[in-house]
């Protein structure tokens, strides 16, 4: 994507102000349409389609949309609340970017400035009775449009920010983050291993925060300017400092110019994002995960459907794709399989050390993972697998559970593949 498309991206979607100014602009082309039409509705038509009882049902309409959109927002923001307080904050952002909440907010804010505006229209005797009749017509359509946002908005209320929601939400958006990288895993470039030559260039971050993304067709045109060869370490996801290093150029030399134009290569935020980031969406289901552990909740049921979505979500990871690259001259660090399994059950493996029904389910999704892509997930199950059995040990479970999570991590296959509470 275009880098200058990505930030226009960024800081316009899923705005709802958006979709209000959308529908108040057409509420400003009904008024004009209106006047267009009106030449050619017969008065006689104006008089039986009851045009004077418009301004009824605007009124009607206006009073209502207010008191509705107004309680609306209060429901959608105790959702945000819920989500934040029993699952975890970072996963609030995917609510506020629901789509059907924006869509139903914006209807209903929109349904109030048509009204509005259709009433300083009519009182400022802009419309003829032909015009009324328009206008009219305009208003059933909006008031059908109401309904059926109320209807949707009903509909959405009985799961808006509850757990399995959120699961939902936080397991889909990492779950497209992680497909979409591993069907372009150097973001266009080629594969950074090994370590960097020792003639590299350091280029310095403008400023502190996360990678956000990183404008390869930039880095690609800046290496043929200066015969050289770009190699990116922080990958989006990654936190940087600022005047630490964000990239490496293998190059004779480098302008100032040029490396201005490295560094404004990568945008760079405050906090890490769902989209770009598929080590993010991991991080939370298991802070959700780490969350229903605690003493204070105690809800290890939460912690085992945690273990059955992040089993789900890597066991799509499937050979990187073998792609000639866009930008060979830009050398790009891959997501490694230990980090992905790491950031997903390590910190269940710790809180839920002393809970063996947890134990036994975090056991079966890492033989799960070891059958299912062994080339990706065998040696960094086994460790986290041995990990978490020390990690049992140590919380004194009696030796009997002890000997089961023993046999579990030493499986060659999943364990009680019969056990349909694996993905509960």
């Amino acid at each position: 994507m275009n880098f200058r498309v990505w930030n226009l991206y960024k800081a316009w979607r899923q705005k709802i102000w958006l979709r209000v100014v959308a529908i108040a602009c057409l509420s400003v082309l009904s008024v004009v349409v209106a006047q267009l039409l009106a030449p050619y509705v017969p008065e006689l038509v104006a008089f039986k389609a009851g045009s004077e009882a418009v301004s009824q049902i605007l009124e009607i309409l206006a009073s209502s949309m207010l008191a509705v959109t107004t309680f609306s927002l209060s429901i959608a923001v105790t959702g945000f609340g819920t989500a934040a307080a029993t699952a975890t904050p970072r996963a609030t952002a995917l609510l506020q970017e629901d789509t059907t909440t924006q869509n139903v907010l914006a209807t209903f804010i929109g349904a109030f400035l048509f009204s509005l505006l259709g009433l300083i229209a009519l009182n400022a005797q802009l419309y003829s009775a032909s015009g009324k009749v328009v206008l009219y017509l305009f208003t059933i359509a909006v008031v059908l449009l109401v309904v059926v946002a109320l209807i949707r908005w009903i509909g959405h209320l009985m799961s808006f920010g509850r757990m399995d929601n959120t699961l939902d939400r936080v397991e889909t958006a990492a779950s497209n983050a992680l497909a979409a990288r591993l069907a372009n895993p150097y973001l266009g470039g080629r594969v950074l291993n090994g370590s960097l030559p020792a003639d590299c260039i350091e280029i310095p971050s403008r400023i502190t925060g996360y990678v956000e993304h990183v404008d390869m067709p930039a880095l690609q045109s800046i290496a043929e300017a200066v015969d050289g060869e770009v190699y990116v370490l922080d990958i989006p996801g990654s936190f940087v400092v600022e005047r630490g290093p964000i990239a490496y150029l293998r190059a004779e030399s480098l302008s100032d110019e040029d490396a201005e134009r490295l560094q404004q290569a990568f945008a760079i935020g405050p906090q890490r994002a769902f989209d770009a980031d598929p080590r993010f969406g991991l991080i939370v289901l298991s802070e959700i995960a780490s969350r229903a552990l605690s003493p204070a909740v105690n809800d290890p049921g939460t912690a085992i459907s945690v273990l059955g979505r992040l089993v789900r979500i890597l066991a799509d990871w499937n050979t990187r794709a073998r792609v000639e690259p866009d930008y060979p001259l830009v050398h790009v660090s891959p997501i490694r399989p230990e980090e992905a399994i790491e950031d997903a059950f390590r910190p269940i493996a710790r809180d839920g050390a002393a809970m063996i029904e947890v134990q036994v389910r975090l056991q079966k999704a890492l033989a799960a993972l070891r059958q299912s892509v062994p080339d990706a997930f065998n040696t960094p199950c086994t460790h986290l697998a041995g990990y978490a059995l020390s990690l049992a040990v140590e919380a004194g479970l009696p030796d009997a559970e002890i000997a089961l999570l023993r046999g579990l991590s030493q499986a060659k296959t999943i364990p009680g593949t019969g056990d349909t509470n694996m993905s509960v």
